[in-house]
């Protein structure tokens, strides 16, 4: 009656009678208003009653098949509209508030999306515990790493006669794959159906508490331990160095694997939204990693600084240096920066430890007391041991280039001019690591000069000599040594080899 009187009402106004013949009346669309609203009604009649009834069937409060019963274990594609409910359901919502309709809808709504919230909190709990096995970093980065390589691995690898093995491998592996982008795709759907109906705080909740167990376990497992300085100080070199060794191993399963699965893992999850993504990453990896990193830290500022030393703390430098570009991509949020700062201070104080060691093995050399003679001028036992240290030290000359630059050079003043290559200019400035490696070399065979002194019998001392520059060129030449040094130094100490060898002969033919 209300629509018949309003239309009889348009049509009794003779001044209308023209607007409507040029069919520009404003009142058309009040016309179907009502019948847009009634549509608009029956279409959410229908989502609440589609919601009412998926919701309700996995409700555990009223089904007690729902109560024992995995929605996403026991049919995906019911889970799947199951989620498509819930979707729309809150676009409902979202029309209802606006349309400010009445209050029944909206709570009958309210009580349906809480039901569903709770459903879907209970799946996502499920989905992180009964999959731990196929969910664990190390799958979730190998998993990675073999979608990144598979697309390169060439058929003549079954050519062997173990295509049998192969396949059945293949086959366990495409299993597991399954189950874990089966797992990873349905934490993902629930994660932004949550988020995205206002329920994102209860979904993190869950997964920071299950995934930071995870990661903890991981480091536990590995060995790592969080050390207080006066526990290292204390330390015995032999503990301390099992305690190294043991880290080196952890670091490189902790980046590649434990910290880099977990990382892609919450990058999926929680696709949908950066700062929650952030937010777990940094919940569960950073404590973690803290104490991964910082154990380096400790052990350089605490740690004995004998140049013995230098190798392991060259090993730690090495691990973090080489997996650097890994690590600074893992932790690259804002809120991870302190892991970030806690491998840089790291670095820095090993750098200085290798520094220190550098110059104390270097002392040890100057401070070498022994006078006794060796027998025939043969090569003596401090040669044999600087060059053994040097040669291992030139190992480590791609840490060396890092850790001596801007090193201030030894000052060449201080020793005989012979014996120092000055062939650098400031045109084509010898590297620091060069120069340090030359320097070591040259207090050495300063060292041996003083030492030929102990020759009663000149000509012996002229062998000793010899003897001793030839064993040192011969660790040089096989060693990466002589890469540091170049083959001009090598070719003009041969030289001071022969005129040590011809001045013992001239002197023992003149006896």
């Amino acid at each position: 009656m209300a629509r018949k009187g309003m239309m009889g009402h348009f049509f009794s106004s003779k001044s209308s009678s023209s607007s409507i013949s040029h069919g520009s009346s404003p009142s058309r669309a009040s016309l179907y208003a009502p019948t847009s609203r009634f549509s608009s009604d029956v279409a959410m009649e229908r989502t609440l009653a589609t919601a009412e009834a998926m919701i309700t069937k996995w409700n555990p409060d009223i089904s007690s098949f729902a109560k024992v019963t995995s929605l996403f274990y026991e049919n995906r594609r019911e889970a799947r509209d199951f989620i498509k409910c819930v979707n729309d359901l809150q676009k409902s919502m979202h029309f209802l508030v606006m349309e400010g309709s009445s209050s029944e809808k909206l709570v009958r709504s309210q009580n349906l999306m809480e039901t569903a919230m709770k459903r879907l909190q209970k799946e996502f709990y499920q989905i992180l515990s009964m999959n731990r096995a196929h969910l664990d970093p190390e799958s979730v980065s190998a998993r990675s790493s073999r979608d990144s390589t598979r697309s390169s691995t060439s058929d003549d690898d079954e050519d062997d006669g173990s295509e049998d093995e192969i396949r059945i491998a293949g086959e366990s592996i495409t299993e597991v794959e399954n189950v874990s982008t089966i797992a990873m795709e349905d934490l993902r759907s629930i994660a932004e159906c949550m988020i995205s109906s206002g329920y994102g705080k209860e979904c993190v909740t869950i997964y920071k508490i299950i995934r930071k167990s995870i990661v903890d376990e991981g480091i536990y497992k590995l060995g790592v331990e969080k050390f207080s300085s006066s526990q290292i100080h204390k330390m015995d070199w032999d503990a301390l160095e099992l305690k190294i060794n043991n880290w080196l191993k952890s670091l490189k399963i902790a980046v590649k694997t434990l910290f880099n699965g977990e990382r892609i893992l919450c990058d999926h999850v929680f696709a949908a939204s950066e700062s929650i993504k952030e937010s777990c990453f940094t919940e569960i990896s950073r404590e973690g990693a803290q104490i991964l990193f910082g154990f380096p830290e400790i052990v350089a500022r605490n740690g004995k600084k004998s140049p013995e030393k230098i190798f392991r703390t060259l090993d730690m430098y090495t691990a973090i240096s080489s997996h650097w570009q890994e690590i600074e991509s893992i932790f690259s949020f804002k809120s991870t920066s302190v892991v970030l700062s806690q491998s840089v201070n790291s670095l820095i104080k090993l750098g200085e430890s290798v520094r220190t060691m550098m110059a104390e093995f270097e002392s040890a050399i100057q401070k070498d007391a022994s006078k006794s003679a060796i027998t025939g001028g043969g090569v003596h036992h401090l040669t044999v041991h600087v060059m053994d240290y040097v040669s291992l030290l030139a190992d480590y000359s791609n840490v060396l280039v890092d850790i001596l630059d801007g090193y201030p050079p030894p000052a060449k003043s201080s020793s005989p001019e012979s014996y120092f290559d000055s062939s650098d200019s400031d045109e084509s400035p010898v590297p620091s690591i060069s120069l340090r490696f030359a320097w070591l070399i040259l207090v050495l065979l300063c060292k041996l000069d003083g030492k030929s002194k102990h020759y009663k019998d000149v000509s012996l001392a002229y062998l000793f000599l010899a003897n001793n520059l030839q064993h040192v060129i011969n660790k040089v030449r096989t060693s990466n040594v002589q890469y540091l040094l170049g083959d001009g130094w090598v070719t003009k100490h041969e030289s001071k080899v022969k005129q040590f060898a011809a001045n013992y002969e001239r002197l023992g033919r003149g006896k």
